[in-house]
């Protein structure tokens, strides 16, 4: 592509580089000049602009943004995804409705390195979205690029993200009772929960209120049917041997881990009962604040297995945002 000022006289079909303030009206940039723009150019006593033209082969923005957003999402129904209208080189990839966003990260950074002016931005990888919520936008920096980097931009990216619906039907909360007033369907810890629950899409099972004691859980997991089950401690766990880990075991459940480097959520308890997930909510997760249960839940929702090494590796920018209902300050307080 050529860029530089030329004659008015030689500027028509050419693309106008930078906006130019008019009576009655500016031009933008971008705009394909033609023989009346020139003339209102002329009559505000300009004698030249600031072009852009094509080469042979090069592909205008707003094409070569839909070609690559054709590319990225080739099956928005399968995928979960739409394409919106291209507009000065970009077209906006948007979710059609609640889930987590997978990528194929290595795909992606071999598109964004084929050339600087072809580039795609989007939500990390696992991020929640809702229906309408923007995935990713393709921007196309310059006014045309080259056909051949297109076509390779499309290749290296081509399906490379989608949507992950909720898959999980119903969740069970299970709340555990250590004096006979807290606990109840009005507690606000209960209602950020089942929040939690709402905008997966995910539909809300039965609060089982028990005792804080190994035996009263294991119960209460045993008599769930629901497609996950959570359980949300009067205090929080503090030992593999901890009550919520030990009702698990002794309902026929296992431990996958308990702990996780995430912070707030360090005290998480990730377990299965058979092929169904059992989470051991940290006390941070009465807060509608977000925390690393936040990420687990929505993983496991949505059909993405959870290892120990999953949790493992979530601690690199698992240090997440303070939040003032937290009961423990992250830093000391100078003594007196």
């Amino acid at each position: 592509m050529r860029f530089g000022p030329v004659a008015l006289a030689q500027a028509q079909g050419a693309i106008l580089a930078h906006a130019i303030a008019l009576p009655g009206g500016k031009l933008r940039k971008g705009r394909v000049l033609d023989a009346a723009d020139l003339a209102r150019l002329a009559q505000a006593g300009l004698a030249e602009v600031i072009v852009a033209r094509p080469g042979a082969g090069d592909v205008l923005e707003d094409a070569a943004a839909r070609r690559l957003a054709a590319a990225l999402v080739p099956d928005p129904d399968g995928q979960g995804l739409t394409c919106e209208q291209a507009f000065t080189g970009r077209v906006n990839i948007r979710a059609t409705g609640p889930g987590i966003l997978a990528l194929d990260h290595a795909a992606i950074g071999r598109l964004n390195a084929i050339d600087p002016m072809i580039t795609l931005a989007t939500l990390a990888p696992y991020q929640r979205v809702a229906a309408g919520m923007m995935v990713g936008t393709v921007k196309i920096i310059a006014y045309a690029v080259p056909g051949d980097a297109l076509a390779q931009a499309c290749a290296a990216g081509a399906g490379a993200l989608r949507r992950m619906p909720p898959r999980v039907g119903r969740v069970d909360l299970i709340v555990t009772q250590i004096r006979a007033a807290a606990g109840g369907d009005d507690d606000k810890g209960v209602r950020a929960v089942w929040a939690r629950v709402a905008r997966l899409g995910l539909d809300e099972g039965q609060t089982r209120v028990v005792p804080h004691a190994a035996d009263a859980i294991a119960q209460a997991i045993a008599a769930s049917d629901a497609g996950m089950i959570l359980v949300l401690t009067g205090s929080a766990t503090s030992d593999i041997a901890d009550v919520m880990p030990m009702g698990l075991v002794a309902a026929g459940g296992e431990v996958i881990r308990f702990g996780m480097p995430v912070d707030p959520g360090n005290l998480l308890v990730l377990g299965r009962l058979g092929a169904r997930p059992v989470i051991g909510l940290p006390g941070c997760a009465r807060s509608p604040a977000l925390n690393g249960a936040d990420w687990v839940l929505e993983r496991l929702a949505c059909g993405v297995a959870v290892t120990g090494a999953d949790i493992a590796a979530l601690g690199v920018g698992g240090l997440l945002k303070e939040i003032p209902t937290r009961p423990q300050p992250r830093a000391r307080r100078p003594e007196a």
